[in-house]
């Protein structure tokens, strides 16, 4: 079981707490099925020989067909793991994919990167040396995924479910780097 931030004891009292949320995630998805369902519809009837229903037909079909597919998405598996990212004067506390929460020091972050992947918000965190991460709480389940940098290992977290939002993430960290000679590298959106 996942360790929810609220169980970890923040290293500094001005923490600003980034966490994934199944509630935005099916806002989220639930919006682009109803745009796509009702951007196709139309093309989809005119092919089909257009059954004569009136638009509302199509609107509720729209609602129920993506409630449906975010209700699922939202209570899948994937979007079940939990995300978190807690950034305070004491360092960056970092929980992905339902792993065990790890604190780095400011003085041990080499450098952070904020990258699209795809659809997808990608945060990656290169400590200084793998020894100077400190574990907030062992429950066996282990630390973030590591991915392999030109920097060398890095921690790696999937912030396209977190709430404020990763551009507000990339601000917090930004100004809490800001003292630090460590990079912050923002990479463009990926083309298409």
């Amino acid at each position: 079981m996942p360790i929810a931030p609220e169980d970890v004891e923040a290293p500094a009292a001005d923490t600003v707490l980034f966490r994934s949320s199944p509630a935005r995630t099916f806002v989220t998805v639930f919006a682009v099925l109803m745009l796509a369902y009702l951007v196709v519809s139309p093309v989809v009837g005119r092919i089909a020989r257009d059954t004569g229903d009136p638009w509302w037909v199509t609107a509720v079909q729209a609602v129920i067909v993506g409630a449906t597919v975010a209700a699922f998405y939202s209570l899948s598996a994937r979007a079940a793991l939990t995300t978190w990212v807690r950034v305070s004067a004491g360092g960056l506390e970092l929980a992905a994919q339902g792993s065990d929460p790890v604190l780095l020091a400011w003085a041990d972050v080499a450098a952070v990167t904020v990258r699209r992947s795809g659809l997808r918000t990608v945060l990656e965190v290169t400590p200084v040396d793998l020894d100077t991460v400190h574990p907030v709480q062992d429950s066996g389940v282990g630390g973030p995924p590591l991915t392999e940098t030109s920097r060398g290992p890095a921690f790696v977290a999937d912030l396209t479910q977190i709430w404020p939002s990763p551009r507000a993430l990339r601000r917090e960290l930004v100004r809490r780097l800001h003292p630090y000679p460590k990079p912050i590298l923002v990479r463009p959106p990926q083309p298409w």
